[in-house]
């Protein structure tokens, strides 16, 4: 908890707006996912294993932890038999077939847009192509898709990266996108290969989420009217930190906070309007915690500024299905 009393905090007190981007926080893949954890606790009890974490979000993990719930970082920590939850970043095919091999009880909790970008990666390869997939190195949603076709998929992280590729037909390659990046530096390399291979396909629907999408939409017109930008999350949300980087690309100042506690007076200086949102992984209630702090500085006037409604749902699995 965040002493407000100390010198450093009552040299930048005062009033301020703090401007609410919507949509933020939770999207539909992520209730789904935690919402599957909490139905296995419930109906079976604890252990359930989860394989990585089952979102982006210590908090989240922490919490189902503590209801019981095995974070694992690969499934010979598993006892056999036992249930292993894959996490919404979706898994290779190596793994399912790990998991097939020692029995294990599998519930899948991978975001529905995760899986349609992993079926669009064995279509394209099937069909003959080189797959370009924009995305990160080393996120697991990265490495579950790879893991589809490692034979005939190359990772691309930024426009440079498109002159290093060398396919052997330049005719026949195609692109897919982690589902959680910035719409704008994406578009930027799918430029780029559009440039060099004017043959390249790729899917009709774009492969950004609409929660990432719709947050940053949101997250643009806060930071152009905000001194500040405050984004909950953990920094191993892809999500988020797209957040952070897009307020910091609009000349606005930006930090990544996990929660309230993470605050620094030093931020606050002059800064009389904060823009607030929450990557797609981050509970709601940690926004208002950010909000709550605020006000112990100075009265606070809330204002949302809403670009879209959210009304999108997944369907939970039968297994857990009430």
């Amino acid at each position: 908890m965040q002493d407000f009393t100390t010198p450093a905090w009552r040299a930048v007190a005062g009033a301020r707006t703090v401007l609410l981007a919507a949509p933020r926080s939770f999207c539909a893949g992520v209730e789904r996912a935690i919402e599957i954890v909490e139905q296995l606790l419930a109906r079976r009890g604890g252990p359930v294993y989860v394989r990585k974490q089952i979102v982006h979000n210590t908090h989240v993990v922490a919490g189902l932890r503590q209801r019981g719930a095995v974070f694992v970082d690969e499934l010979d920590e598993v006892p056999p038999g036992a249930t292993v939850v894959f996490s919404a970043h979706g898994v290779s095919p190596a793994v399912r077939a790990e998991a097939a091999g020692r029995g294990l009880d599998v519930v899948d909790a991978t975001c529905p847009l995760v899986t349609k970008v992993h079926s669009e990666a064995r279509r394209y390869a099937g069909r003959g192509d080189t797959v370009v997939l924009i995305g990160h190195a080393g996120h697991e949603e990265v490495e579950g898709t790879l893991g589809e076709a490692p034979e005939h998929m190359v990772l691309v992280q930024t426009p440079e990266d498109v002159d290093t590729l060398d396919p052997p037909d330049p005719l026949r390659i195609s692109y897919l996108t982690q589902t959680t990046l910035a719409v704008d530096e994406t578009t930027a390399i799918v430029d780029a290969l559009r440039r060099r291979f004017p043959a390249l396909r790729g899917p009709a629907d774009a492969d950004i989420c609409y929660a990432t999408t719709n947050r940053q939409d949101a997250l643009a017109v806060v930071a152009d009217e905000a001194d500040l930008v405050l984004v909950v999350g953990s920094a191993n949300s892809s999500n988020s930190v797209r957040l952070v980087e897009l307020a910091h690309r609009r000349g606005t100042p930006a930090h990544l906070v996990e929660d309230a506690g993470m605050l620094r007076p030093e931020w606050f200086g002059g800064v009389r309007v904060v823009g607030l949102s929450a990557g797609a992984s981050a509970p709601p209630g940690l926004v208002g915690d950010v909000v709550s702090a605020l006000e112990a500085l100075g009265p606070v006037t809330v204002r949302e500024r809403e670009t879209v409604r959210e009304t999108v749902e997944f369907i939970l699995p039968p297994v857990v299905r009430r």
